[in-house]
């Protein structure tokens, strides 16, 4: 009977997908669901569900106990899997309102740009923390982490708690393979592909059916207006760059510098709706305040949760980890030598073989060239971000802000010193480690001339107002 913890169990609709898929499978039937969450109401709504879900589902073997501890917890676990939101909705809407004012226009601000990086300012302590505490309490389980930003909080664990057998997952792969398959009107099973890259930023490099080589077909159906106008972004890479991407366009906008850096071409590229790059998306998504009556109709049946197994890979991977049927899955981990032309140390999406010896990532060689110069992009705020979160630097902050793409193509760097420092400002709250520092300020050089900015050793010379402020 394994033993599975779920950390952040109070979310409204995630557990408990998670958790009817993981009975759904013969060596997880009868587990044990480990729920943690340090807000009660939510954790008591998730036992509920869990409880309901046993019931319907009739998994008499499965059990189900609670607590706010996760230390608690954790002794004799199997597998963890994390779903965590630090600082809640006002986090979220600081850094989505705050750069917006200084004209950075995000979508959803979970994986890069301004949000993003303080998403992992707040949360890599918490993900880092429970690391540390699997490393303690139970070694030999396996992390599976669905907690953004991805990327920045996988490469900040396993420096943080070196050995942790961890994987983060995300559905953006499987949903990308499904989705052309339907574009391209081809069974999915007869399809063999390639995918690597980042998270959220993953290339699809190959695919194929009886050995037809199918990217060409992919490059004249992205240009139809049906698919270009449901899709903008996304088939704009496939149009420059003859590749898919594979996360949503809402998504893609912000991690390049080409779509969001003028309100023109946000209109022309970002039509709205929804995940195809509507403005602050992010705070539709969480700003649910039907949260209690969504959990509760859950509870009571009304709105039922589908007892039939889902695509995520977390059920999956524990009925192959237990002995079930073997997985092939795209997961995040380090670089080992996995992609060649991507840094050894950052973290990566790449096919993973699984079976009862456990995670077993697979090298995939070198990427197209141009894929991983655009990944690389990425990977440089990734690693300024992750420093800054373990160092509590804010002028790591600042820096990892200067090198990403969006807020890059809309700021200079003095626009940029003054966001961070109002952002930082916004989220003390939740940066306990940041507690006593300050980004510095630095001087406005704009409109100093060698006339009004005299030095300090020219007595009996006024300096203009501006040149007052430019030199103190």
């Amino acid at each position: 009977m394994p033993k599975i913890t779920l950390i952040g169990a109070g979310s409204l609709s995630f557990f408990s997908r998670l958790a009817a898929d993981i009975l759904t499978h013969e060596t997880t039937c009868d587990a044990e669901l480990a729920l943690v969450d340090i807000d009660e109401q939510r954790l008591d709504y998730a036992g509920r569900i869990a409880e309901r879900i046993f019931k319907e589902g009739g998994y008499t073997g499965a059990t189900c106990t609670m607590t706010t501890d996760r230390r608690e917890a954790l002794p004799g676990t199997d597998y963890v899997i994390t779903s965590l939101l630090v600082g809640g909705y006002d986090a979220i809407q600081s850094e989505i309102d705050i750069p917006m004012k200084y004209g950075v226009d995000q979508c959803i601000g979970d994986t890069l740009t301004p949000g993003g990086i303080m998403r992992c300012l707040r949360t890599l302590p918490h993900q880092a923390g429970i690391a540390q505490d699997i490393m303690e309490l139970c070694p030999d389980a396996v992390l599976l982490n669905y907690t953004n930003p991805m990327s920045m909080l996988c490469w900040g664990m396993y420096r943080q708690a070196p050995g942790i057998k961890q994987v983060g997952l995300c559905h953006s792969v499987q949903h990308l393979i499904h989705q052309w398959a339907e574009r391209l009107d081809v069974p999915v099973e007869e399809v063999d592909w390639q995918v690597a890259g980042i998270n959220h930023q993953a290339w699809l490099y190959k695919y194929s059916r009886n050995g037809e080589n199918l990217l060409p077909k992919m490059r004249e159906v992205a240009v139809r207006p049906d698919i270009w106008l449901g899709d903008t972004v996304r088939m704009e890479y496939v149009k420059h760059f003859g590749i898919p991407v594979t996360e949503s366009s809402g998504h893609c906008s912000e991690y390049s510098p080409w779509w969001r850096k003028r309100p023109e071409l946000i209109e022309k590229y970002c039509p709205g709706g929804s995940w195809n790059g509507g403005s602050g998306f992010i705070k539709e998504l969480y700003d649910r305040t039907d949260w209690e009556e969504q959990m509760e109709k859950m509870v009571s049946w009304e709105t039922p949760v589908d007892l039939e197994c889902s695509t995520e890979f977390g059920s999956h991977i524990i009925n192959a980890c237990e002995g079930g049927k073997p997985v092939i899955i795209h997961g995040n981990v380090e670089n080992t030598g996995l992609i060649d032309n991507l840094p050894d140390d950052c973290c990566v999406e790449v096919p993973t073989y699984i079976d009862r010896n456990g995670l077993q990532p697979m090298k995939v060689g070198k990427i197209p060239m141009h894929g991983a110069a655009i990944n690389q992009t990425q990977v440089n705020v990734q690693r300024l971000a992750v420093e800054a979160t373990i160092n509590a630097d804010p002028e790591l902050v600042f820096q990892a802000f200067c090198m990403d793409p969006l807020t890059a193509a809309c700021l200079a760097l003095d626009e940029i010193r003054d966001m961070v420092i109002e952002l930082l400002e916004a989220h003390r709250h939740c940066l306990p480690a940041f507690e006593g520092k300050t980004l510095a300020k630095r001087p406005c050089m704009v409109g100093c001339t060698a006339d009004n900015v005299k030095c300090h050793d020219d007595p009996g010379e006024e300096r203009t107002e501006q040149g007052k402020e430019a030199a103190s």
